[in-house]
C-alpha cells in the first residue's frame, strides 16, 4: 500500500518510522528546508502549502492508495480543493484518515463521552476542526475514497513527556479541581492508523485515547516519582499564567471512552493503556 501524509508531523513521521517497512510512506510539508531536513532523516518529502502542488508531489499523490491527513486548520488552506482538482478521476486513492482532535466535543463537565455523542466545539480552533472534518468527509465523497475521523487525545511520546519535562526542570503541577484530561501515546496512534488503514469503514469516527483520564497534576507526580525527584510544587491553574491557548484547555472537561477502538480493532491495540506504562517506557 502507498501512503501519502498530507502534513508530515509528529504522529505522521512516528507512523512512518514504525511502519515504514509494511507501506510505501511519503508525505509533504510546507518548506523546502522541512523537506530537505526529512531527507536527511531517511523520510520521502514534498512541498505542498495547501494550493500550489509541484509535479514530484503530484506525482506521489496520483500513486496513494490511502491519504493521511494531519494539517490543523487555520495553516492557510489545508489541501481540499487541490487534491480534488488534481485527483478527481487521476489517483488511485481509495481510503482518508483525518487527524482531528476530542476537542470537538467541548465542555462536558466531566462526563464520558463516545463516538455517538454530538460534536458540541467550544474554542475556535476546535470549530475549525469539526467544520474541517466535515470538508475531509466531502472531499472522500467527490472522490471516491472511504473517510474515517481519528479524533485524537492528548499527545505525548519521544521527546515531549513528563518525564523529559522531569528532567529539564520545566514540569508543573498545575491544579485544577475536578479537571482530568486523556492522552495518547504516539504510538499508539501509530498502531490504530494503521488499523484503520487496514479495515477501511466509510464514515467511521475513533476516539483515540487511553483508558484513563486523569488529573494532570498526577502524571507529573508520578514522573517525579519514577525519576527518584522531588515534584514540583502544586499551582492553581488560574496562577499559573498560562497563555489563552493553555488556559482554554483547562475550560474544558470531559472523560472520552475508546470503548469503539478496542471492539473494533481488538483490546490489545494499546501498548500503553494508561500514562503509567507510557511513561515507564521513557525510562
Amino acid at each position: 500500500m502507498n501512503i501519502f501524509c498530507l502534513g508530515f508531523g509528529y504522529s505522521a513521521q512516528r507512523f512512518a518510522t514504525l511502519f515504514g517497512e509494511d507501506y510505501f510512506i511519503a508525505g509533504s510539508v510546507r518548506t523546502e528546508e522541512k523537506a530537505a531536513a526529512l531527507h536527511r532523516q531517511g523520510f520521502q518529502a514534498f512541498v505542498f502549502d495547501g494550493q500550489t502542488i509541484t509535479a514530484e508531489c503530484l506525482n506521489a499523490l496520483r500513486q496513494a492508495d490511502a491519504l493521511i491527513v494531519s494539517i490543523p486548520p487555520g495553516e492557510g488552506s489545508d489541501g481540499h480543493a487541490a487534491l480534488v482538482e488534481a485527483l478527481a478521476g487521476k489517483g488511485r486513492l481509495k481510503s482518508i484518515l483525518y487527524y482531528s482532535t476530542i476537542g470537538v466535543y467541548g465542555d462536558r463537565d466531566g462526563a464520558w463521552v463516545t463516538e455517538n455523542d454530538p460534536a458540541t466545539p467550544m474554542q475556535p480552533r476546535s470549530i475549525r476542526r469539526y467544520e474541517a472534518e466535515l470538508n475531509w468527509q466531502k472531499t472522500g465523497t467527490m472522490l471516491g475514497a472511504t473517510t474515517a475521523i481519528l479524533r485524537l487525545a492528548g499527545i505525548y511520546g519521544p521527546g515531549q513527556n513528563a518525564i523529559e519535562h522531569m528532567r529539564s526542570g520545566s514540569a508543573r503541577r498545575i491544579v485544577k479541581p475536578g479537571q482530568v484530561f486523556n492522552r495518547i501515546h504516539v504510538d499508539d496512534i501509530a498502531r490504530i492508523t494503521r488499523a484503520a488503514l487496514e479495515q477501511p469503514r466509510d464514515g467511521a469516527i475513533y476516539n483515540v485515547t487511553d483508558d484513563e483520564p486523569a488529573p494532570p497534576q498526577d502524571v507529573i507526580t508520578y514522573a517525579a516519582k519514577l525519576l527518584k525527584m522531588e515534584p514540583p510544587p502544586e499551582v492553581n491553574w488560574r496562577d499559573a499564567g498560562l497563555s489563552p491557548m493553555g488556559l482554554s484547555f483547562y475550560e474544558e472537561n470531559k472523560r472520552v471512552s475508546n470503548a469503539l477502538i478496542r471492539a473494533i480493532f481488538g483490546d490489545d491495540i494499546l501498548l500503553y493503556p494508561t500514562y503509567r506504562e507510557g511513561l515507564k517506557s521513557f525510562l
